[in-house]
């Protein structure tokens, strides 16, 4: 496969990690060093400089090894967001995850706010990931406007369903010009690798791994998911076929 690179920075590993839903900071560290994850997200309400802070969650977090992420949850609006984006930025955080999903029930992102967004923020020199419907059209112009990486859906945040947009994922990742990032819906290990075995370039979960009943086990097996995935890819499966194909052909030797 090849690297994944984002903005300036190149992943080893393609699984990221959300870190809103752990217990504590003592279980996001030890989440985080099972997944091996090079990339965090982290609502900015949940990000102060300086241990003093008991609820900081960068006391979790070695930034030597994983790139930290902020997020705009609760924004309704691309005003709200752009203005967490402005105070992300100030504070010293160039990563941003765009999420503007004024649906209390199902979460679902605003796609015409989201776009807005992400060209204001891109113009603020910030690497810009936006969440979004699986949508290969609305995926296009994310891009167009300054996008570092597209993020779309595999089913509502928090729902554990899998990939119930899997055909929409297949488009976006044919079609765009720069990294494809799963997010949302992810609830086995198995979704994450079904993604990567359809084309996107990395995965990101949370519920899946922090409300596991061990979410350190779960971090380290959506890790192992990920890698197979990756190595099968790169091993060359075989194609499918419509007929059966012996698997002790007579002639293998001939």
């Amino acid at each position: 496969m090849k690297p994944l690179i984002i903005g300036d920075r190149t992943f080893t590993n393609r699984f990221f990690l959300g870190t809103g839903k752990f217990e504590s900071r003592e279980q996001t560290r030890a989440a985080l060093e099972a997944s091996g994850t090079e990339l965090v997200t982290a609502a900015l309400t949940r990000v102060h400089e300086g241990d003093a802070a008991e609820d900081s969650i960068l006391g979790a977090i070695d930034r030597s090894k994983v790139e930290v992420m902020l997020n705009t949850s609760g924004a309704r609006n691309a005003g709200e967001a752009v203005r967490i984006a402005k105070i992300a930025l100030a504070s010293g955080f160039k990563w941003l995850k765009i999420e503007i999903h004024p649906d209390a029930r199902y979460l679902l992102p605003d796609p015409v706010e989201t776009l807005k967004a992400v060209q204001e923020c891109a113009k603020l020199g910030m690497v810009v990931l936006p969440y979004i419907n699986a949508d290969p059209v609305l995926a296009r112009h994310c891009e167009d406007a300054g996008a570092a990486a597209v993020m779309p859906l595999g089913s509502p945040i928090g729902s554990n369903r899998g990939l119930r947009t899997r055909d929409m994922i297949e488009i976006i990742v044919e079609q765009s010009h720069v990294p494809v990032v799963v997010d949302a819906g992810i609830g086995l290990p198995s979704h994450a690798a079904e993604a990567i075995e359809l084309g996107a370039d990395a995965v990101l979960a949370n519920t899946a791994v922090a409300a596991a009943d061990d979410p350190v086990k779960m971090a380290e097996a959506f890790r192992l998911a990920v890698r197979a995935a990756e190595l099968a890819i790169e091993a060359g499966p075989p194609a499918e076929r419509r007929t059966a194909a012996a698997t002790s052909p007579m002639d293998i030797f001939k």
